[in-house]
């Protein structure tokens, strides 16, 4: 088997705030995450799953632990990490004043794509992701549906092996959250690993190869959903979702985490 593309080792993260002392956002995280695969990080509001995907983007350093994208440790090689990775969010953001098509342009070259086939790329995206009537157009005339298409296009500019998208759809239509699912699933079939973070139970369960559950900071469980399934005698996602949450303690919670599937490196 391949190395997966993604991989932490007991990924931690600690805050200090002065009215609660220590806080453990994250706390001693094992993933992996291989090509052709997503992997839903599912937990509530505040379980640490912005945090951990913001170390492995390298938008925060971790506290201890490792984590690898590709082969490249977030610390000790982040440059070679953001070239291998696109983070999408609903707060993405798009630059108002320029036009779609200078926007999948600025991505490529910030993003070190071959400098020679930038043009190539840019129609490529244009073309695939249904960019053509609008490419010329202003981002700030663009309709919502219009700018998810181009914030997406711009996530995968420099066609990178691993994607992180992180809460897509809280602020999308029910018709443009089913189309975001439908391209996940065409980037999941082009062999990108994909780390896809919900509070939704039902999107977990329609999209995610495997489901990672996060609560507190810790993984609770890793497996497909029929694991998951069989291991707590729960059909329903939200079902199995409170049975881990309920009943392990912390200090059992991530010795159980390999299984039912492997996490650790």
């Amino acid at each position: 088997m391949s190395e997966p593309l993604v991989r932490t080792r007991d990924l931690t993260k600690v805050f200090y705030e002065e009215s609660r002392g220590e806080v453990r956002a994250v706390d001693g995280v094992d993933l992996i995450c291989n090509g052709g695969e997503i992997l839903g990080l599912l937990g509530a509001n505040g379980a640490g799953k912005t945090t951990t995907l913001r170390m492995l983007s390298t938008i925060l350093r971790p506290t201890s632990g490792e984590a690898w994208i590709v082969g490249h440790e977030v610390r000790n090689a982040p440059e070679q990490v953001r070239e291998n990775l696109g983070f999408y969010s609903a707060s993405t953001a798009l630059y108002p004043k320029i036009t779609a098509r200078e926007t999948l342009r600025f991505f490529c070259r910030v993003n070190r794509y071959p400098r020679g086939k930038v043009e190539d790329r840019v129609e490529e995206l244009i073309e695939s992701f249904g960019i053509r009537d609008f490419a010329d157009s202003r981002v700030e005339k663009l309709s919502s549906g219009m700018k998810q298409k181009v914030s997406i296009a711009r996530t995968v500019a420099h066609d990178p092996p691993v994607l992180i998208f992180d809460e897509p759809t809280v602020a999308l239509d029910v018709l443009n959250a089913i189309e975001l699912r439908r391209i996940i699933e065409r980037l999941r079939d082009r062999g990108k690993a994909i780390l896809f973070s919900t509070h939704i139970m039902s999107e977990a369960e329609q999209l995610c190869d495997r489901i990672a559950i996060i609560h507190h900071g810790r993984i609770l469980a890793v497996g497909t959903l029929q694991e998951l399934r069989d291991t707590t005698g729960h059909h329903y996602l939200e079902e199995i979702f409170v049975h881990f949450a309920r009943t392990r303690e912390p200090s059992e919670a991530q010795g159980e985490a390999e299984r039912p599937g492997e996490t650790g490196p």
